[in-house]
């Protein structure tokens, strides 16, 4: 098995090109602060911008090679949303980082009945409560705000900022986010040559 050699300088995928990050939203998730952090670890005085979802900030972002989207490992259908756009989604980076601490809130009750939560943490939500399924830790602060659940599992961050009573602190969960540049090519270098190995 052999790997082609330069991809980066043949394609133009490469992590120096990026200058705008694409993450979730609303403001306060993980994913926001992972997408700051990746850029300040590297240097660049670039942007983040938010989105209700990964898929839908892909659909967004041109395929210049100067946008990326900010991942993490645990995002359901990471997978999916990789080897469905082999094409012009491309990983080329990727480190570990604390999330905010994680923590069960709510708008007054001690013990809600109805929990907002992204998908990733929902094994966080209380065995007697049943879950109410929402696209990130932030929407999950702001729809308990709002009176839809009786409680959330969300950031500090995010709780702090719609006022709600944290009733329980996880603490912060150590995770790898991941930099996936959107740069569309045809043919893309550094494909495995596979005769006769399998993968």
């Amino acid at each position: 098995m052999t790997m082609a050699t330069e991809p980066c300088r043949r394609t133009g995928i490469g992590a120096d090109r990026i200058r705008h990050v694409h993450t979730l939203g609303p403001h306060g998730t993980n994913l926001e602060t992972a997408a700051h952090e990746w850029l300040h670890r590297r240097g660049i005085d670039g942007t983040v911008e938010l989105h209700p979802s990964l898929e839908a900030a892909l659909d967004a972002v041109p395929d210049d090679g100067e946008h990326a989207l900010a991942a993490c490992a645990v995002y359901p259908a990471l997978h999916t949303l990789t080897f469905s756009n082999l094409h012009r989604l491309h990983m080329v980076d990727s480190f570990l980082m604390p999330t905010h601490n994680m923590v069960l809130a709510s708008a007054g009750a001690s013990a809600p009945g109805t929990v907002s939560t992204h998908p990733a943490p929902v094994g966080l939500v209380p065995a007697e409560a049943e879950s109410r399924l929402v696209p990130s830790n932030s929407q999950a602060a702001i729809d308990c705000a709002a009176g839809r659940s009786e409680g959330c599992i969300t950031t500090i961050v995010a709780a702090e900022r719609y006022g709600l009573r944290v009733l329980r602190d996880f603490g912060p969960v150590p995770m790898i986010f991941t930099i996936h540049q959107v740069f569309a090519v045809d043919a893309p270098a550094g494909r495995l040559e596979t005769a006769g190995a399998q993968l």
